[in-house]
């Protein structure tokens, strides 16, 4: 599983003329579920997130947490970061997991995820064509790699635990 997570002052994610998920100050999460993951690195992710140190504190330094820092979380799916630019200059896509798997793993990330949460984790809507709009405060960006139970990724990326 691989994640790009960018720290917001607010973010949305628009289908059509619909907006399907919104929030202030928090973290947006584009996710992407690889050929092997399962639910336990789903888990394992979730609580990732929701430890992460990645708000300021008093003193300026990334030492809160989303929960410390009130914040709110906004999960959109996203295949792309399985990319495989390594040949050619078409990306190749053999590592994300297949669409039924991806959705099912994406949907037990938020709902772990809302478990370690106190506010509702929102999110974009699978498999639809989205816009997606935020204010990166920092900025601050962050791309996070769990191994799947094979120890390692589809791609050659070394994962961190």
């Amino acid at each position: 599983m691989r994640a790009v997570i960018q720290r917001v002052a607010k973010a949305s994610v628009d289908v059509g003329a619909d907006r399907v998920g919104e929030i202030g100050k928090g973290m947006l999460v584009l996710l992407c579920v690889l050929k092997g993951d399962t639910d336990a690195v789903a888990v394992r992710f979730a609580e990732k997130l929701a430890a992460l140190r990645i708000f300021e504190d008093g003193a300026g330094k990334m030492n809160l947490s989303l929960d410390q820092a009130g914040g709110e979380a906004l999960v959109v799916s996203q295949f792309t970061l399985a990319a495989d630019l390594r040949k050619g200059n078409r990306p190749g896509f053999d590592a994300a997991a297949p669409p039924d798997e991806a959705k099912r793993l994406c949907e037990v990330v938020v709902a772990e995820l809302g478990k370690r949460v106190a506010r509702p984790v929102r999110t974009g809507r699978f498999g639809a064509m989205m816009d997606v709009a935020l204010v990166n405060a920092g900025p601050a960006t962050f791309v996070l790699d769990v191994e799947n139970d094979k120890g390692s990724s589809e791609t050659g990326v070394r994962r961190l635990e």
